[in-house]
């Protein structure tokens, strides 16, 4: 069972701890553990909306859509890019932006065969996400919250992954151990590219969503990886359309055109940045 340990007040940043089912900090902030077992360290205040994130509908369209194993080359591509001598007998991750857990989940199913003993904390600023993941695994503490402002104390990961998220670098470095690791994965050009033909009438150039030159990192491996799946089902192409901004951002007519497949076969592209926290130097006065 998840013991929801190394957490912070997201009011004060003072450390949490635990009674039953309660998180307390010193200053008198309670927070209550929702019956799934996760908890709520976003306050209102540091809301943008009322409920951000993805919605209820776009996380049951993910999870049905990552069941099927689509997208477990990923989780492998992750795996075997694993930076060398990086892995030790226990290792503590962040997945920032887990989502419904999935990815968080099947790498530590695989690392914990290794023989690794992994101590997994899942982030996300869906509330749904969050109960979702909480269903999947009880042994991870969930928790909803924002990467802008995480709610951990200095040094307390091994590894920080964020998978198709917002990353936030000044607040992944400050959670990292020294020379901990971040594994920053996102869409290449050709990522669902025949979809994406159908859903728009001209494709924009790629644009990366960040620059490989970090501050607080060095950046130690970059890798492309891409593979295609089916789907065979129009619900299935739902799916996937509703858990991607493609529902938003594509026209009525490419929506509609949509509509009209019962199968397709589409590209994967996605690229994998590793980066190694960089140790900062401290001056003697």
């Amino acid at each position: 069972m998840s013991t929801l340990e190394n957490l912070s007040c997201p009011i004060d940043a003072a450390p949490l701890s635990r009674v039953e089912r309660v998180l307390k900090c010193p200053h008198g902030h309670t927070y209550d553990l929702a019956k799934t077992g996760y908890i709520n360290l976003l306050p209102v205040q540091n809301k943008r909306s009322k409920d951000p994130g993805d919605s209820k509908e776009m996380v049951a369209a993910r999870q049905a859509f990552l069941n099927q194993q689509h997208y477990l080359p990923i989780v492998n591509a992750v795996l075997s890019s694993w930076p060398q001598g990086a892995l030790s007998d226990k290792i503590s991750l962040l997945d920032a932006g887990c989502g419904e857990g999935y990815y968080l989940d099947k790498l530590a199913c695989q690392l914990s065969s290794q023989g690794i003993e992994v101590t997994r904390t899942g982030l996300d600023i869906s509330k749904w996400a969050i109960l979702a993941a909480s269903k999947r695994d009880k042994d991870v503490s969930w928790v909803v919250g924002s990467n802008a402002s995480l709610p951990m104390p200095e040094q307390s990961f091994d590894a920080v992954l964020c998978l198709f998220g917002f990353p936030v670098f000044d607040e992944f470095s400050r959670v990292l151990k020294d020379n901990g690791l971040l594994l920053l994965v996102e869409s290449g050009a050709d990522h669902l590219i025949e979809l994406r033909r159908i859903l728009y009438p001209a494709i924009h150039d790629y644009k990366p969503t960040f620059t490989s030159e970090l501050s607080d990192f060095d950046l130690i491996l970059e890798q492309a990886e891409s593979f295609t799946f089916n789907l065979d089902s129009q619900a299935q192409i739902q799916q996937l359309l509703s858990m991607t901004p493609h529902i938003h951002k594509a026209s009525y007519d490419g929506r509609a055109a949509a509509m009209l497949l019962n199968a397709i076969t589409l590209t994967a592209d996605i690229k994998l940045r590793w980066y190694r926290k960089k140790i900062k130097e401290v001056n003697h006065v």
